[in-house]
């Protein structure tokens, strides 16, 4: 199956409208499964459900539905405004697919569902005595999961959409993508620092749209690698935009029928994901903080909560790093070459928007200096270099705009912590 029909398909199962008309077909099904089941009532429990009380429970469950739904889908609305006013527009992406969220709207809609298809039926006169009891015992099963789903919308609704919360589901994609790619850098292939030359007669496979490189199936390009003379050389990785004109990958030894096999292996869109793109997720942190930092917010507070976010993804990024002594190639990828989302690139991404929006405050200033030397500390091999780069910036850019020298001595002290750090890095070594 080609990458992008597999990843459609992924995305098309986190919609909310498959979720609401699975539940919306559950229902009906459910208010017409009386017809099916009369037969196993006993004799004792006909006649004694008559149609106008079932009739007057479906008649409040049908008009109650159908204004929870429409106050909770006016309320999820005001949530991705929210956090896309509030946080970034990109984490609105991580509302939209929430499995909570889904859930219940779309039992609201099944049991709204459930309760007019049981009052039509009942009005048609096409249910028997029999068929009345399990619909009576039904309509009390539906009651009680909306009940259920009641108090579990509003114990939701006390934080959805807040920027906390908010921060939370992008701090926790980003780390499952930073998992990933510490476990396999190069997704599974090997380094394309390490390929041999490639050979001036390689086919080069074309970018099919402009879009972002959302995902690459590994496991297809794998499967067309399957003798000792073909290779692949992928040259970009998920997170980076192409153009028509841009080359997603060189192959060798490829038939015409797999080198298109090869470009359906690249699933592009308009807009970037979290799954195999760590650099996304950190982004998204750091706009978090830089709208936090902006004069019509002022909120140093959150930028502030967002750097200990991110120093702790990146120095549990680290650890998992440093744990793993092999480099992990896919059994069926030995032959195809990759490149990989760099330290300097996490870094960059996530501390430089933070340390230019922040230049003018002094507590944003050396709480980048303190994430920045622990990380150092944490991975000196991994980090040192770039982390102490990033620091010195830090200080330069504060300088700039610091207008009190006490503020200046205060931060260039944690850059002198920082230097002495390193000093006796190389003396240890």
């Amino acid at each position: 199956m080609k990458a992008h029909l597999k990843w459609s398909l992924k995305n098309l199962l986190k919609e909310i409208w498959v979720r609401a008309t699975l539940y919306s077909l559950l229902g009906v099904a459910t208010a017409l499964l009386a017809l099916w089941l009369n037969d196993y009532v006993p004799d004792s429990l006909a006649g004694k459900f008559g149609s106008e009380s079932v009739d007057k429970i479906l008649n409040i469950l049908s008009s109650s539905m159908l204004a929870v739904t429409t106050f909770s889908l006016s309320t999820m609305i005001g949530a991705y405004s929210s956090a896309s006013g509030g946080a970034t527009p990109r984490a609105t992406q991580l509302l939209v697919q929430d499995a909570t969220t889904q859930n219940v709207l779309s039992s609201f809609v099944g049991s709204f569902l459930f309760s007019v298809v049981g009052i039509i039926a009942l009005n048609m006169g096409i249910y028997g005595e029999r068929s009345k009891v399990v619909l009576f015992i039904a309509t009390l099963c539906v009651l009680c999961f909306v009940v259920y789903n009641l108090l579990r919308w509003i114990n939701h609704l006390t934080k959805f959409g807040r920027l906390g919360e908010t921060t939370s589901r992008v701090e926790k994609v980003t780390e499952a993508a930073l998992e990933k790619h510490a476990k396999m850098p190069y997704l599974g292939a090997l380094p394309l620092s390490q390929a041999p030359v490639i050979a001036a007669t390689a086919e080069q496979i074309y970018s099919p749209k402009a879009g972002y490189v959302q995902y690459i199936d590994m496991d297809a390009l794998g499967a067309i690698c399957n003798q000792p003379d073909k290779y692949i050389y992928c040259l970009v990785l998920p997170g980076n935009f192409c153009l028509p004109s841009t080359v997603l990958a060189k192959t060798v030894g490829l038939s015409a029928k797999e080198q298109q096999l090869v470009a359906n292996a690249f699933a592009l869109d308009i807009q970037r994901s979290y799954e195999q793109d760590p650099r996304f997720g950190l982004c998204a942190l750091s706009e978090v903080a830089s709208r936090a930092l902006s004069p019509a917010v002022n909120d140093p507070g959150t930028a502030i909560d967002v750097i200990s976010r991110g120093t702790r993804l990146l120095a549990k990024y680290a650890n998992e790093r440093q744990d793993r002594l092999d480099l992990p190639v896919r059994k069926n990828c030995t032959q195809i070459y990759c490149g990989q989302a760099t330290v300097e690139d996490f870094f960059d991404d996530f501390f430089t928007p933070i340390a230019r929006d922040g230049a003018a405050l002094i507590e944003v200033a050396i709480n980048l200096q303190k994430s920045l030397r622990h990380l150092a500390e944490t991975a000196p091999a991994l980090y040192q270099a770039v982390a102490y780069g990033h620091a010195k910036m830090v200080v330069k850019r504060a300088n700039a705009v610091l207008l009190v020298d006490e503020d200046k001595q205060r931060l260039q002290r944690q850059l002198d912590r920082f230097e002495q750090l390193v000093a006796d890095t190389k003396h240890s070594d």
